[in-house]
């Protein structure tokens, strides 16, 4: 989906709101439309057949289908709970079968929250389980399982060779669910190496299966992806033809998510071809859909796009003079972009509501742990007085001894000695049993606290880690800059903690009419099917982590506005005026305090129609090579931020870039990692490695430079976020 968009939002309430965001517990699944499900009647019906179930192997499957109904709403903690108690009871019952699903399910609650390297881990084992089992249906599933694992981090034969080995089994078994499945999934293995004719055979194959078994909702899917391989092959007619099947079926089925899918792929199929109209009758009919199931995300995503489509036709009017018909397009994306912006900020929104409840929950923690105290006084002063009175009693027991001893004399002294150590023996005992008490109450009251911090700690981590799921969902998605450059590419995102200071940011623009992008001037060009001009930044910002993050989301907003409301199109004039939005921002007029926050970054922008790169780099060079020989463009030495020295205006510099030229961008990460030596990386080892490499395709560029850096770190701590970017012309 295109990242465009407007933020109406004032900036410091928006930073506000995204503060919120990271710290609030995370109880995000508590103010969503999907918390009814949890409750339904097949949740409950578990619940209640595992309270009745004894410690068996049917408490195992019913917690492990638990699990899986968990995992389907999105409650990963909660399904990891009941799949690690099958777990643990179908390892005490050496139930091996228990065991393997119960480390499948796991695998998948990983796999869903993208944690694959856990995933693959948890796969793994039941696989080596269902193996020694010869258990031949496990292994089709764990196989195919794991091949999921390697596709969705792109690494496409190992995903293939796994899948094909899960199909060789399902066919073995005749298994035609199974073979459906895999045959489905080699398609989409061919279908992201670009191989289209491929994939079509081995979705025709599935498709085939799945009339012999008359699932509607398969031959649905399969009739959807047909019809995107065709679409992807430029054969418009029959993408068009197969969406409509797909259309059709979960239509009669009465799928609502899967016909909103398919309206907004026969949209956009139709904006390709130019088709508007029936792209907006298609993209409107989608909209409603969306709210309808409560789909926020999905019914922002097909308002952005509506509000694109509409100022594309605008542009389109703009170009042939139709002035009126342009104001009226305008109009309507500005009113589909506005809905997009508030839906955001209504999804947003709903995390306020956790800031009452976290309140709560810090007031009530409080509250216990002055009870606790309390009481822990309370438990030690009594010990203190039970330990004077035990000394008076003992110091006059021993007076008592004394005297008897002064005046009984010789004749009562085996009395006394006895005597003395019956009492000796009864005060030691009533002084262990003392001791005991207290020390089990001291222990009770730490397991107490321990527990408390381990689920404040817990919850904190949660919110991270669902803030990453936001950050990620701002950046610029890889299909999209797949789709709109021009050129071979890759991106090596490595944040150093769950969430990121560092970003990376894309949007293709088409050139206004009469801007002329190499003299930032006006100027009548021809108007004839003109390149569209590709923004893209490589960006640092002030910290790591949850500041950093922070920092990456309000400057993804500026990025938005100046490019997209006010329509900058200079890279200097966009950094200009994205420093002063920074300053403005995070030192308002009144403040007691001056924050440096900013950014340190290049924004480059490539004009394919005239093979000109214009950039300008705050702080990070940008580095060319061509003919096996690098050059490094200098960057000005100040950030996106408050400066102390005096404020310049950044520079524009424009290189005329030719066929096999790269372009590399980085943030200061890569070559500011320690290794195990104790010494930086440095940028001059970082050149000569992508000068080493820079023969090789874009993907192998990227795993070398990923294998390089994870070898040169090894057992050290990353020092800081880590952003290359490499674009070959």
């Amino acid at each position: 989906m295109t990242q465009i968009g407007r933020i109406h939002i004032d900036k410091i309430k928006f930073f506000f709101i995204l503060t919120l965001c990271i710290i609030c517990v995370s109880f995000s699944y508590a103010q969503n439309k999907n918390i009814g499900i949890e409750r339904n009647r097949v949740i409950d019906s578990l619940h209640t057949l595992i309270k009745a179930d004894k410690y068996d192997t049917n408490r195992v499957n019913h917690s492990n289908i638990l699990c899986r109904k968990y995992i389907n709403i999105g409650l990963y903690d909660t399904a990891l709970f009941y799949s690690n108690s099958a777990l643990k009871l179908a390892q005490q019952l050496d139930f091996k079968k228990g065991i393997a699903n119960s480390y499948n399910y796991i695998g998948l609650a990983y796999y869903n929250q993208a944690d694959y390297p856990k995933a693959l881990d948890q796969y793994l084992k039941a696989l080596k389980i269902d193996e020694k089992r010869k258990d031949k249906l496990g292994m089709s599933l764990r196989l195919g399982n794991i091949g999921s694992v390697y596709s969705a981090q792109n690494e496409t034969q190992k995903a293939l060779d796994y899948y094909l080995k899960a199909l060789k089994i399902a066919e073995e078994l005749g298994n035609k669910n199974h073979i459906s499945a895999w045959l489905g999934n080699i398609g989409n293995i061919y279908l992201e190496k670009d191989t289209y004719s491929k994939a079509l055979d081995y979705y025709f194959k599935a498709l085939k299966i799945d009339e012999e078994l008359g699932s509607k909702t398969g031959m649905a899917y399969r009739f959807g992806s047909i019809g995107i391989a065709y679409k992807y092959q430029g054969n418009y007619p029959k993408a068009l033809d197969y969406y409509q099947k797909a259309l059709k079926l979960d239509e009669e089925q009465e799928n609502k998510s899967g016909v909103a899918r398919h309206l907004g792929n026969i949209g956009s199929l139709y904006a390709i071809r130019g088709e508007f109209k029936e792209a907006e009758k298609y993209l409107k009919k989608a909209i409603p859909i969306y709210d309808n199931i409560g789909a926020l995300d999905n019914l922002r995503q097909s308002q952005t796009a509506l509000s694109q489509l509409y100022d594309t036709i605008a542009q389109l009017a703009v170009n042939k003079g139709q002035w009126n018909k342009a104001a009226e397009n305008y109009k309507n994306s500005i009113f589909y972009y506005k809905k997009s912006i508030e839906l955001k900020d209504t999804i947003f929104s709903q995390e306020n509501k956790k800031q009452l409840v976290r309140k709560e929950m810090n007031h009530e923690f409080d509250k216990k742990e002055a009870n606790t105290k309390a009481e822990n006084d309370k438990l030690q002063a009594v010990a203190e007085e039970r330990n004077r009175r035990q000394t008076i009693i003992s110091w006059s027991i021993a007076g008592g001894l004394l005297l008897v001893l002064v005046f009984s004399g010789f004749i009562f002294r085996s009395l006394r000695i006895t005597r003395k150590q019956k009492n000796i023996i009864e005060l030691q005992k009533d002084e262990v049993s003392l001791q005991k008490d207290i020390a089990d109450t001291l222990r009770e009251i730490s397991e107490k606290q321990k527990h408390i911090v381990e689920e404040k700690q817990k919850e904190i981590v949660d919110s991270i880690t669902y803030a990453r799921r936001i950050q990620r969902a701002l950046l610029t998605s890889d299909n999209y800059i797949k789709t709109n450059l021009p050129a071979e590419h890759f991106i090596l995102y490595k944040p150093k903690d769950i969430v990121s200071g560092d970003f990376y940011w894309a949007l293709s623009i088409a050139p206004l009419p009469g801007w002329d992008m190499g003299t930032n001037k006006i100027k009548l060009l021809p108007d004839t099917k003109r390149k569209q001009t590709f923004y893209m930044i490589t960006a640092d910002c002030t910290g790591h982590g949850v500041p950093g993050a922070f920092m990456s989301m309000l400057n993804i907003s500026y990025l938005n506005e100046n490019v997209i409301e006010r329509g900058i199109r200079m890279p200097h004039d966009i950094l200009n005026m994205q420093r002063k939005e920074i300053i403005n921002a995070l030192n308002p007029i009144g403040s007691t305090e001056e924050s440096k926050d900013g950014m340190d970054c290049i924004l480059c922008v490539y004009d394919f129609d005239k093979m000109l790169l214009h950039f300008a780099a705050a702080n990070n060079p940008l580095w060319l090579v061509r003919h096996g020989e690098l050059t490094e463009y200098k960057a000005d030495k100040m950030p996106v931020g408050k400066y102390n020295e005096d404020v310049r205006p950044f520079t524009l510099q424009t290189i005329e870039f030719q066929k096999e030229d790269i372009i590399y961008t980085s943030t200061d990460g890569f070559a500011d990692q320690f290794g195990t030596n104790g010494k930086k990386l440095m940028k001059k080892k970082f050149k000569e490695e992508l000068l080493k490499i820079n023969h090789q395709p874009m993907a192998e560029q990227k795993q070398h430079l990923d294998q390089f850096f994870e070898t040169w770190k090894g057992n050290t701590e990353q020092v800081d976020d880590v952003c290359v970017v490499g674009v070959r012309i």
